[in-house]
């Protein structure tokens, strides 16, 4: 039974990999397409694949809990927390949407975005989801009580959400970073038995990798918000519930730099780049505003050309040096 989060994960892969090729052409045919930023000429691509990777997560994961309700007679309460999640992600999912479909330059009010957040976490705080004892660090063991599902659940989600959309715009960066940290969680999650939040993470892992054969250079659709708000929002949820919230927070530290970098340079830009006529690029200011930009920065310094495959195979190297850092606090 507990290699059937694997099997799911190749189905929630293979109905968005179906559905992907469905989209892309009636997105290209309804004018659903946005420019590819960091290609000469900005070519028009489809948008919106988010959509499809939602669909490939649900039916997996839905798959897998009627696997096991039906084939394997399983009735366990945690199935509860499972559909909170999905009722969680699929309301963020809403969000994302409703901002691709107004435009990411006319969307939704920037301030407004993390407060829609909020009530997207309702499903997991009504149902009191996750542990109330957390271990910090130089403090040990505090019980948060009911501060943790009226306060920090809301809060991780907000953040979660929104902060993955912030270390975006390059082929395949979304959703190249989604599979290492929901890979990562997953597989923490499947170490200490907790088959149904690994099944989360695996779900959404097949869904991913199958946008991520669209997505990679040249991308033939974007992700959009309403993959980033809901891949973010899920990496929240599986941190609350599999008891690796500490694990999360680690595996996004380039997203809370990035963050950083943006808010120190008060830059309401987005990560993209300059782009010379042979795909090759180079920072847009002088000053590093975006982790992005840093990764231009430092490979300028061994490369004379740096290209978009180049910033996206840098910061997946990034976010492995934080995937083994993880590893070895939860083995020390």
């Amino acid at each position: 039974m507990e290699i059937l989060q694997f099997f799911f994960g190749l189905i929630s892969f293979f109905s968005t990999f179906y559905i992907l090729r469905i989209w892309i052409k009636k997105a290209l045919m309804n004018g659903i397409v946005g420019p590819d930023m960091n290609k000469p000429g900005k070519p028009l691509v489809a948008e919106m694949g988010g959509i499809c990777v939602v669909f490939g997560f649900v039916f997996g994961l839905l798959l897998f809990i009627g696997a096991q309700t039906f084939i394997f007679k399983i009735n366990d309460p945690i199935t509860l927390e499972i559909f909170a999640v999905l009722c969680t992600v699929l309301l963020i999912a809403i969000i994302g949407m409703t901002d691709d479909l107004l435009g990411w330059k006319a969307g939704l009010p920037q301030w407004l975005k993390p407060l829609l957040a909020i009530p997207a976490a309702i499903p997991l705080m009504v149902i009191n989801a996750g542990n109330t004892w957390m271990e910090l660090p130089f403090i040990g063991e505090i019980n948060w009580g009911i501060i943790y599902p009226l306060i920090i659940i809301p809060f991780a989600i907000m953040c979660a959400s929104n902060g993955f959309n912030i270390l975006a715009g390059y082929n395949g960066l979304e959703a190249g970073m989604g599979v290492i940290i929901l890979t990562t969680l997953g597989a923490l999650a499947y170490y200490t038995n907790k088959i149904e939040v690994a099944a989360l993470a695996f779900c959404m892992v097949g869904a991913l990798l199958a946008f991520l054969w669209f997505n990679w250079y040249p991308a033939k659709v974007f992700p959009g918000d309403s993959l980033t708000y809901p891949v973010g929002a899920l990496i929240a949820c599986i941190a609350i519930l599999g008891d690796l919230e500490k694990i999360a927070l680690i595996l996004f530290i380039p997203y809370i730099i990035d963050f950083l970098l943006v808010l120190r340079s008060h830059c309401k830009g987005e990560a993209f780049a300059k782009v010379y006529d042979d795909g090759s690029l180079e920072q847009p200011f002088e000053r590093i505003t975006h982790m992005t930009h840093f990764a231009l920065a430092s490979l300028k310094r061994v490369k004379a050309k740096v290209f978009e495959k180049d910033v996206v195979y840098f910061l997946y190297g990034i976010e492995l040096i934080f995937v083994i850092i993880s590893i070895l606090i939860v083995f020390r």
